[in-house]
């Protein structure tokens, strides 16, 4: 069959998910790869990826291709969802034979549900889909594929789950993908180099953070590793296959989680004199920082995620503010550049966690940050906590631009203050003379500063829009506590 593998337009700025670990619009204009369908884009040479947001597709560019495919396989987010499902019934509207897949995180938890939302859609698989769909295209039944929830003779059925891949040699290179199909200039993250090209060395990651979306939902907690040759061979193929790239990104869950395997990876990166960036845990010792910088590491993106021991308890992270100050300072002295992550909104949030959160983030002194509500998806343990205690919020995850609002509320934190204390935490943060002027010199001496331009612009818009956000929420707070007051005193005969 041929196959579409579509990452939709939706949100002005929003990539889909398809390669985001927290799926909505960000401060900035930024564009993940669409990583998990141009694996089983890969098996399938007649196929094509469309990647909607980064190269500019409309709905309606989208919808007018449906006549050239017979199969079509959509990547959904919980935020995009509704979106998706609309775009599906209009190409289905056009090709009334095509077939419909969904795929991605919100199907794999809520497989009848996302049946249900429309006849649009045939059938979803769950978890890993690479040859699930491959097989499918390929003229195998639906009944003989695992892991695969659909409709037949009006009943959902849901097939056993299958195995997860074991052998990631087996699997094709995204990178061929991406030159085939993607135009890899489009694609942007502030705190990488531009352009850059981003793929995975392992899949899954037994770390067990009860807010992470991808281990919870998708990939699994059982970690699975390329061979360091299929690795550097995918490597030295994006070399010399993408003229101007600046730098590749491993994008793995935890890239350096096995000290043995992450040296022996880098000694054979090394001889291809190349820059490469990836992500690390604070559990990383010195020894293996300093054989990723003498392999050409430059940045590596760190989830720090709260300054309070507690809280890093509450979610499982398996690490302590000692080690990330160990592992911070030796990052440093080792001459690598960190982007760190934090969340607001954690299991057990203060307004005293929360300012000890910005001092320590402070106190760190990374190169970069990204503050992230801390949204509680469907089939993680942060949303059971957050259900179980009554948090979670019923109104949308996201505004009408894509961005996070929060959807896990506390009795003592409401939505307008957790909102406040992410931009409060960007501009004590970014508002530091010595931290602005780090932004500017790197944006000069990368030559990047129409982008640093660009992106300035971006997160001054948004954040007065978050300003105004939290105004109007403390007015509708303050009219309701006065009208709630009125009514009593009505009531009362006072």
């Amino acid at each position: 069959m041929r196959t579409l593998f579509l990452n939709p337009p939706s949100f002005a700025g929003f990539d889909g998910g398809a390669g985001s670990r927290w799926p909505a619009s960000r401060e900035i204009e930024s564009y993940w790869y669409p990583v998990w369908l141009c694996y089983p884009a890969g098996m399938l040479p007649d196929s094509k990826v469309i990647d909607g947001p980064p190269h500019k597709f409309s709905i309606e560019n989208v919808v007018a291709m449906a006549n050239d495919f017979e199969l079509l396989v959509l990547f959904t987010s919980t935020p995009g969802f509704d979106i998706d499902v609309k775009i599906a019934e209009m190409m289905r509207d056009v090709n009334p034979r095509m077939k419909t897949a969904f795929v991605g995180p919100p199907v794999t938890i809520e497989p009848e549900k996302s049946l249900k939302a429309s006849k649009a859609i045939d059938f979803v698989v769950r978890r890993e889909f690479d040859y699930q769909i491959a097989n499918y295209a390929k003229g195998t039944p639906l009944a003989e594929i695992p892991g695969v929830s659909y409709w037949k003779d009006g009943q959902i059925v849901h097939n056993p789950e299958g195995g997860v891949i074991e052998n990631l040699d087996e699997l094709p290179w995204v990178t061929k993908v991406y030159k085939r199909d993607l135009d890899f200039r489009r694609y942007n993250v502030p705190f990488l180099l531009n352009p850059f090209i981003s793929f995975y060395t392992t899949r899954g990651c037994p770390a067990m953070c009860t807010f992470c979306l991808w281990p919870q939902t998708h990939s699994g907690h059982r970690w699975r590793l390329r061979s360091t040759d299929d690795v550097v061979n995918e490597c030295r193929y994006v070399l010399e296959n993408f003229p101007g790239l600046k730098e590749i990104f491993f994008d793995d869950d935890t890239f350096n989680y096995k000290k043995d395997r992450t040296i022996e990876l880098c000694k054979k990166l090394k001889p291809l004199n190349f820059t490469w960036s990836c992500t690390s845990r604070v559990t990383t010792d010195a020894e293996t920082l300093r054989a990723m910088k003498d392999a050409g590491c430059r940045l590596m993106i760190v989830g720090y995620e709260s300054g309070d021991a507690q809280i890093l308890k509450n979610i499982k992270k398996g690490a302590t503010i000692d080690m990330a100050r160990r592992f911070t300072a030796d990052a440093h002295k080792t001459g690598l550049t960190i982007h760190g992550d934090f969340i607001v909104g954690l299991p057990g949030e203060t307004r005293e966690t929360l300012r000890k959160t910005i001092d320590f983030a402070k106190s760190l002194n990374v190169e970069t940050i990204q503050v992230s509500l801390g949204h509680a998806y469907p089939g993680t343990e942060f949303h059971e906590y957050a259900t179980k205690n009554d948090f979670v919020s019923i109104e949308a995850m996201q505004d009408g631009a894509g961005h996070q609002l929060p959807n896990v509320i506390y009795p003592h934190l409401d939505k307008g203050e957790l909102v406040d204390w992410v931009e409060r935490f960007y501009g004590e943060y970014y508002f530091r003379p010595k931290a602005a002027w780090r932004v500017v010199r790197k944006a000069i001496q990368n030559n990047d500063v129409p982008r640093l331009y660009k992106e300035a612009r971006e997160y001054l818009a948004l954040r007065s829009k978050r300003k105004q956000f939290v105004k109007e929420h403390r007015e509708a707070t303050l009219a309701s506590a006065a009208a709630k007051s009125e009514a009593r005193s009505l009531s009362t005969g006072d």
